[in-house]
């Protein structure tokens, strides 16, 4: 068999870093992990090909060359997906779909021309597609009817099929599952709420299946919630720092936590000694009420600035994400977000308005209300420049505005220039030693634009050399990392537009009762 793997292409988001990425001459952030799990779960001796959309377009050869098209992908995807279905199907070929979107929403329009969908996790539904292929069924649907699979038989992903150069981060994984229960989550829907982890040794594995192609820059260990499984969290930090002292460190690591990881002063120590060094909190909002509303009591036990602190100083940047629109939420919600980000300084703060996700709570919840505006098929997944998908319970434009106010308020140049400044003053310096070596010719082009861009042709010019300066004298073994956040506004910049643009296209194209609260329509 002849397996062509097709990764969709994503619209722009938060996390696209288009501009950064031509800095450093890379087409996108993180490979496809699911679909190279994939191929290292189906049958080895099956000749496989990777085409990601976002790094190049297919070519004729290998549509002529494929016998079979396996395409997966997130709802945010659905759009390209659905064309790249319809490509295969007019030559001919068998399709074969999963992936979260196909999970979630199984009969969506977007996969109604595939032949095969194959539902939840592949480690349970892989072997069900493959025997009807072998039995020359030509179409079925394959689920796993609820069962969770023991992730420690996971083979090691083929990133052998991956374009190495292309990204500028790697994936790897080593739990799946959280063991909370906030509303609007549907992680805890796909891969429940206890969290499965593989054990060191499959990741070290995968660590070193990377390094021997080569692999030298920063892993994004895509897990939900790192640290959902402390105790196995914890025997993973070890091996992968002992791997990563033999090594010379030659990895960066980031990945996603709940915000209780400040609460375990051992966690972020091993975090930071194996040269962890970001980690993104679902932080959501400074709001108590509205936390409690969504059922995130997690972010209630303590205060979150200080929480964002801790962290900080132990070397680890802090990324985070927020939410606008939770029922009851107050107006000025979007300011009180910008005020919290400028207090403790967080770099990367991305912000959307709430969306209802199929099968989440919040989802079923909505709908029993009767406050859904569009059908579980017509859910277009979180992407930064999405209205809400329900009736919240004050206006969308008010929450819309707002959204957009706050969103340019983070990333206007001056002001995202101070707030990273202020930041690294108080980021703990590295512990580990990685081996050295000299910057390459792409980075140090990189370099130059940016110290041109922001350093001369700007406003900020005065600002760039001041704050440099300041870290080379306060905090000096943080002045790259520095320097490379600095750059990350390039993207955000062009970003602001994008949400802008975007988000008032959509407000002048709602109709009159749309712009109406859930209270109001209740009133009338």
């Amino acid at each position: 068999m002849r397996v062509l793997f097709i990764y969709p292409q994503f619209p722009k988001t938060f996390w696209s870093y288009e501009k950064i990425l031509e800095l450093v001459n890379r087409k996108v952030l993180l490979p496809p992990l699911g679909l190279v799990t994939v191929a290292a779960l189906l049958p080895q001796q099956w000749e496989m090909k990777l085409v990601d959309r976002n790094v190049r377009d297919l070519t004729e050869a290998e549509w002529q060359w494929a016998e079979l098209v396996v395409i997966s992908g997130m709802i945010v995807q659905k759009d390209d997906m659905q064309q790249q279905i319809s490509e295969a199907k007019r030559r001919g070929l068998t399709v074969a779909v999963g992936g979260p979107f196909a999970s979630s929403t199984p009969e969506a329009p977007e996969l109604d021309l595939a032949d095969f969908k194959v539902l939840d996790e592949g480690e349970i539904t892989l072997p069900m597609f493959v025997e009807a292929i072998q039995n020359g069924e030509t179409s079925g649907r394959f689920s796993a009817e609820g069962d969770k699979p023991d992730v420690t038989e996971t083979p090691v992903p083929r990133f052998d099929l991956l374009t190495l150069d292309a990204y500028d981060s790697m994936s790897v994984q080593f739990s799946r599952g959280c063991p909370f229960n906030c509303e609007f989550c549907d992680i805890i829907v796909l891969y429940g709420r206890k969290p499965r982890t593989k054990n060191p040794e499959q990741l070290i594995a995968e660590l070193q299946s990377l390094y021997d192609l080569g692999w030298r820059r920063s892993i994004f260990l895509v897990d939900d919630n790192f640290i959902g499984n402390k105790r196995n969290a914890k025997l993973l930090l070890q091996e992968i720092r002992q791997w990563q002292e033999a090594k010379g460190y030659p990895f960066s690591f980031a990945t996603e936590a709940s915000v209780n990881l400040a609460d375990d002063e051992e966690m972020m120590r091993m975090m930071h000694d194996a040269r962890f060094e970001s980690v993104f909190l679902g932080i959501e909002t400074p709001d108590e009420s509205s936390l409690a509303t969504a059922g995130k009591v997690q972010n209630t036990r303590n205060p979150l600035d200080e929480a964002v602190d801790r962290i900080t100083a132990n070397g680890i940047r802090v990324m985070a994400g927020f939410i606008i629109g939770f029922d009851g939420e107050k107006g000025g919600a979007g300011e009180r977000i910008v005020d919290f980000v400028t207090r403790t300084g967080i770099p990367a703060a991305m912000m959307g308005m709430l969306q209802a996700l199929p099968k989440t709570a919040l989802w079923d919840r909505l709908e029993k209300e009767g406050r859904l505006i569009q059908d579980q098929d017509a859910a277009k997944g979180v992407n930064q420049t999405n209205l809400l998908n329900f009736k919240p319970t004050r206006p969308i434009r008010d929450i819309a505005n707002e959204y957009v106010d706050a969103f340019c308020a983070l990333y206007e140049p001056n002001a995202y220039m101070d707030r990273v400044y202020s930041y690294y003053l108080k980021m703990g310096a590295p512990r580990w030693k990685a081996a050295a070596k000299l910057p390459s010719w792409i980075d140090i082009r990189a370099l130059a634009i940016v110290i041109w861009r922001q350093g001369l042709k700007r406003n900020t010019r005065s600002r760039f050399w001041h704050h440099m300066l300041g870290i080379a004298r306060h905090n000096p073994a943080m002045l790259e990392q520095f320097l490379v956040v600095l750059a990350h506004n390039e993207h955000f910049l062009e970003y602001r537009t994008i949400v802008q643009n975007e988000i008032r296209e959509q407000l002048d194209s709602l109709p009159p009762e749309e712009n109406t609260s859930q209270k109001e329509l209740q009133a009338v």
